[in-house]
């Protein structure tokens, strides 16, 4: 069983950074993703970016340019490096990994809250 625990989340400043990291505990298998989401007060979880093993990424049009994802796969950890946040980023982001095998698994983490505000 694999376990998520996200770490980094916080109060920042418009125009500020933040860097989120997310540990895996167990044995994730094969091809997998890792990646982020996030939901806002009264929206819907939404994809911000993800990582393969391989290392391709993907992400959302709306953090483009601002955000970075990365991951250290002898550790099993994924980081995200958000730059000139924003009040719309504010919201709980939550870590996922995808096996992408036959019969794979994904796995959650519980969020961190990530408010930008002055």
């Amino acid at each position: 069983q694999v376990q998520l625990v996200e770490s980094g989340g916080g109060l920042v400043q418009p125009g500020g950074s933040l860097r989120l990291s997310c540990a895996a505990s167990g044995s994730i298998f094969g091809l997998n993703t890792m990646g982020w989401y996030r939901q806002a007060p009264g929206k819907r979880r939404e994809l911000v970016a993800q990582i393969i093993t391989g290392g391709s990424t993907n992400y959302a049009a709306s953090v483009k340019g601002r955000f970075t994802i990365s991951r250290d796969n002898a550790k099993n950890t994924v980081y995200l490096q958000m730059s000139s946040l924003n009040p719309e980023d504010t919201a709980v982001y939550y870590c996922n990994v995808m096996e992408l095998g036959v019969g794979g698994m994904e796995y959650w983490g519980k969020g961190t809250l990530v408010t930008v505000s002055s």
